[in-house]
C-alpha cells in the first residue's frame, strides 16, 4: 500500500521548493511550517545529509471541517509534503495521501474531505511536473 503521492523532477532543489510552495497556495494550501532536514541535522548531530525539506501544509476550511467532524483529526494535521534529493541528484517531490491518512480515523464522515485534498495534491504534483519535468523512466 502507497501512502504519498509521489513524482521525481529533474530540476534545481531550490525551484523545486518554490514550484511546490506556489502550487500548494494554488490550491488554498498555506505552509504552517518549514523543516530543513539538512540544517537541523547538521546543527544537531554535526551530519551532513542531502537537501530534505519537511512543508507542512494546511488548507483552513477544509482543516476546519474535518476537525468539526473528528477532533482528534489534529494529530494528523498539518499534512507534509516533502522535498528532497536522491543520491543520484534528481529532486524527489511526495505528499502524503490524506486518503490513507485519515483512513485510519475509521470515520466515514472525513471520506469526501480527504478525497478533495488527495484531488488537489494530485493537482500539485501534476502542476510541478508539468513546470519542471519529471526524471524519465529509462534514466
Amino acid at each position: 500500500m502507497t501512502y504519498t503521492i509521489t513524482t521525481t523532477i529533474d530540476a534545481p532543489f531550490d525551484d523545486v521548493v518554490t514550484a511546490v510552495t506556489t502550487a500548494l497556495q494554488d490550491e488554498g494550501f498555506g505552509i504552517l511550517c518549514d523543516i530543513n532536514v539538512k540544517t537541523t541535522l547538521k546543527e544537531k548531530l554535526d551530519v551532513d545529509v542531502d537537501q530534505y525539506r519537511i512543508l507542512g501544509a494546511c488548507n483552513p476550511p477544509l482543516a476546519h471541517e474535518g476537525l468539526a467532524e473528528e477532533p482528534e483529526l489534529g494529530a494528523l494535521l498539518p499534512c507534509n509534503v516533502i522535498v528532497y534529493e536522491t543520491d543520484a541528484g534528481d529532486v524527489v517531490v511526495s505528499a502524503v495521501d490524506p486518503q490513507q491518512l485519515v483512513g485510519i480515523t475509521e470515520n466515514p464522515d472525513l471520506d469526501e474531505i480527504a478525497v478533495d485534498v488527495h484531488e488537489r495534491f494530485e493537482r500539485v504534483i501534476a502542476t510541478v511536473s508539468d513546470e519542471l519535468g519529471t526524471v524519465s523512466e529509462e534514466e
